[in-house]
């Protein structure tokens, strides 16, 4: 066994080479693979005790919590803006703490909401305050997702960033489908045995079928043994890269590239409207169709769009991100356009289907948009060093690296503020005008913006940052 073998075994990486073929085929690949599959893991769970509440809210008031509509859609919307705030933090701690140490750090983590979650919604008394600050530290879990894509990034050539990132974005994202689908079916008994606590008497059975009780506690508790795993699988399973080791104030050159911002606006538009209408969807349903169980659909636009993100990443990579992050927001401007009849006439199976292409469109275009970050910085510092020979090219290399890196963390916590502003505002828009027309059109003034974005900078031929 070489001592680059041993050095690969070992939980700190300092030689790794992914963009050397003769190294990533002589074992790095396997490497690579090993971490993004506890990722992907950890990250599922992190994306299901986030996104908990938007499946618990709608069963609150038949185990008999008497809060508001407005209120339950404060306890959708909380986790979003803690998880988003939380990733402008966790953006920046791979570089100074290790992709094996954070990992395991931000996934033990989540057993405080989970643990909390499922012992307050035992107890219909509980105070709002308290269930708001749970909604809160569910958002944990969204803060994840920023420290996993820059942990990410580290382990794959340029060629296969896309994917990866891709793959790890996409089925973390199904979390958010596994929660909406699993919570329905999870409540209805007590799988957890003694160690669950006993059924929560529903007020009005005839939303929980045929259950003369509900085990509401099993929806955030069914993740406490897949969290330790996961945990565990993080410490022993996972690795550190020495090289991509860097202090807060050399990360914070990201805040004067201009392209942190561009590309944000842009994630924004597209994991922004992934989240927030996955966040929104059931509320949205109940709201506006009284007649339809908002739960037997809700999984389905984050399924959708888990799926559309994974197999997106290495499409982006082929074709060029920036021409399919383009057409993305076009057809996400005709979609939406068309869910604002849906919604008028009242017809639920249009809106379900317009929904549906919402998503799988989002879905391509957070991928699409990921794929381009990578490229950008790296043509960015290229451009800066091109006069300085080999030498400038390796300094250029490594800048990009921990920059785009960076920069991928970063933009994910400006986007993932849409699981708080677009709940926020579609109940805005009901309060106000009775109808969500008035934030769909928002909506589309945004997507607008989008457009002219990408083709300005990243889609003209001519562009500098041609991608």
């Amino acid at each position: 066994m070489t001592d680059q073998t041993l050095s690969r075994m070992s939980a700190r990486l300092d030689d790794w080479r992914p963009d050397d073929i003769a190294f990533w085929v002589d074992g790095g690949k396997s490497v690579a693979m090993r971490n993004l599959a506890i990722s992907v893991f950890a990250l599922l769970l992190a994306s299901c005790v986030w996104m908990v509440w938007s499946a618990v809210v709608v069963h609150l008031p038949v185990v008999g919590f008497s809060y508001s509509t407005t209120q339950l859609l404060w306890l959708t919307a909380a986790p979003g803006l803690s998880g988003a705030i939380l990733r402008l933090v966790y953006a920046f701690t791979v570089p100074i703490f290790g992709g094996r140490l954070w990992t395991t750090i931000s996934t033990a983590s989540l057993l405080v909401p989970a643990l909390g979650v499922g012992i307050a919604v035992q107890h219909p008394e509980t105070p709002y305050g308290v269930m708001l600050v749970l909604a809160l530290l569910c958002g944990f879990g969204g803060g994840n997702f920023a420290s996993s894509m820059a942990n990410i990034s580290f382990f794959f050539p340029k060629e296969q960033k896309g994917w990866a990132l891709g793959v790890n974005a996409g089925m973390g994202d199904l979390g958010v489908a596994v929660v909406q689908f699993a919570v329905p079916l999870v409540i209805g008994g007590a799988l957890l045995g003694p160690l669950g606590g006993g059924p929560q008497a529903a007020a009005a059975l005839g939303a929980l079928g045929t259950h003369q009780g509900v085990w509401l506690q099993n929806a955030a508790f069914i993740w406490i043994p897949f969290i330790l795993l996961a945990t565990a699988a993080a410490w022993f399973g996972m690795n550190d890269i020495g090289h991509s080791q860097a202090s807060f104030a050399e990360q914070a050159v990201i805040f004067r590239r201009m392209h942190t911002w561009i590309t944000g606006w842009l994630y924004i538009g597209s994991f922004g409207t992934f989240i927030g209408f996955a966040a929104t969807f059931p509320m949205l349903v109940k709201a506006q169709f009284p007649g339809v169980d908002p739960l037997a659909y809700a999984f389905l636009g984050p399924l959708v769009s888990s799926g559309a993100r994974s197999l997106s990443g290495g499409l982006a990579d082929r074709l060029g991100g920036a021409r399919i992050t383009l057409w993305a927001f076009v057809i996400l401007f005709l979609v939406v356009s068309v869910m604002t009849v849906c919604l008028t006439a009242g017809v639920f199976w249009m809106f379900l289907l317009s929904s549906m292409l919402v998503f799988a469109t989002a879905g391509v275009a957070c991928a699409s948009t990921y794929q381009m970050v990578p490229i950008v910085f790296l043509i960015d510092r290229m451009h800066a060093y091109d006069l300085q020979g080999d030498l400038g090219r390796a300094r250029a290399l490594k800048e990009a690296s921990l920059e785009a890196a960076t920069a991928l963390g970063f933009i994910s916590a400006l986007a993932a503020f849409g699981a708080f502003y677009i709940p926020g505002v579609f109940g805005l828009s009901i309060s106000l005008t009775g109808s969500p027309a008035m934030a769909i059109q928002l909506f589309l003034i945004f997507y607008l913006s989008c457009i002219v974005m990408t083709w300005m900078f990243y889609c003209r031929t001519d562009s500098t940052r041609h991608c």
